[in-house]
């Protein structure tokens, strides 16, 4: 099979290496899928990239890129037969395994595999992994949010845009921060503050008569720490996926004590099997009956590796990156 892969960190034109290699054949419970895309995300490049605190190579080489759609073509051992044809989204492909979705196949257990309703291409499928249900428990980990006034911090962006969607389905307020009216239009959400030009500790207020808000989906905790506290309801949730502008910020642990306020610091990886099944139901109900829209930034075939890399790394694009294969 064709595939990319590495076997040092370092700049994606230096170290991605597009060439042939063996065809995996499918373990006991696992399927052997076709891949149709693959979805590249800020965590892939940081990984290549050896931007991690402490990183080492965890294997020889890696195939990188936790997020693909595609076909199952085989299953091994104690999987359906029946799932042979069946059109899947991938998740956690590369997550403590050597071999994710920069390629024409793969092989990982079955439950990792999730059909993918036929109303939704390939390319679209390759953005759930991460982005979609990053989105999904941020938004639905502490309970139901109908009626419930919700902040997204960085709509526009790939968690965020998904997250101001699922917040309006389960029947919440959104409002959401962005730099820009053209991100105010990606975002989709129809209260929006430009950070860059307003405080958006007192525009949001304004927006809620003076109320704030009963949850936050955060995009940077250190950055929008002090604005969080402000606006956070007494008893509210603030689920943070990153802070990349502080990774080890100073925490203002009585203010938020004070307000009975729950953090919870998140990454999708690490969902238990049963959450993310839960997971899995809710997307597919709103996939089956077309209540998603998808941001697909298109960007070559495999041998674009490197340059859909770039791309994810300037972080101009408005959307997931993903490859076609």
């Amino acid at each position: 099979m064709k595939a990319v892969w590495y076997e040092g960190f370092g700049a994606a034109s230096d170290v991605l290496v597009y060439g042939d290699m063996p065809t995996p054949d499918p373990r006991p419970g696992e399927v052997l899928v076709r891949l149709c895309a693959t979805g590249i995300n800020p965590s892939d490049v940081k990984l290549r990239a050896g931007a991690r605190p402490g990183a080492t190579m965890a294997f020889p080489r890696i195939i990188p890129h936790s997020d693909g759609a595609g076909v199952i073509e085989a299953v091994g051992d104690g999987v359906d037969p029946a799932r042979v044809g069946e059109r899947v989204w991938l998740w956690n492909a590369c997550w403590q395994r050597a071999f994710g979705t920069a390629a024409e196949y793969v092989a990982l257990p079955s439950h990792q595999a999730v059909n993918l309703p036929s109303n939704t291409s390939f390319s679209e499928g390759a953005c759930f992994g991460i982005p979609a249900m990053t989105a999904w428990y941020a938004l639905y980990r502490n309970g139901p949010i109908e009626g419930k006034t919700i902040l997204v911090t960085g709509g526009a962006g790939t968690v965020g845009r998904y997250a101001c969607q699922m917040a309006a389905l389960g029947g919440a307020r959104v409002i959401t921060t962005v730099s820009s009216e053209e991100k105010a239009d990606h975002s989709g959400a129809e209260d929006w503050v430009n950070y860059r030009e307003n405080d958006v500790a007192e525009a949001v207020m304004n927006l809620t008569s003076g109320q704030g808000v009963d949850r936050i989906v955060e995009v940077d905790f250190a950055a929008n720490q002090q604005a969080s506290l402000e606006l956070i309801k007494p008893g509210g949730a603030i689920a943070s996926y990153a802070s990349a502008s502080e990774m080890a910020p100073t925490l203002q642990f009585y203010p938020f004590m004070f307000k009975n306020v729950t953090l919870h610091m998140l990454i999708v990886y690490q969902l238990d099997p049963e959450t993310h099944a839960r997971g899995e139901a809710q997307l597919a109900e709103w996939l089956e009956a077309g209540k998603l829209s998808h941001a697909v930034v298109q960007s070559g075939g495999l041998p674009d590796i490197a340059a859909a890399h770039e791309k994810v790394e300037a972080g101009q694009k408005l959307g997931t990156v993903v490859v076609e294969i």
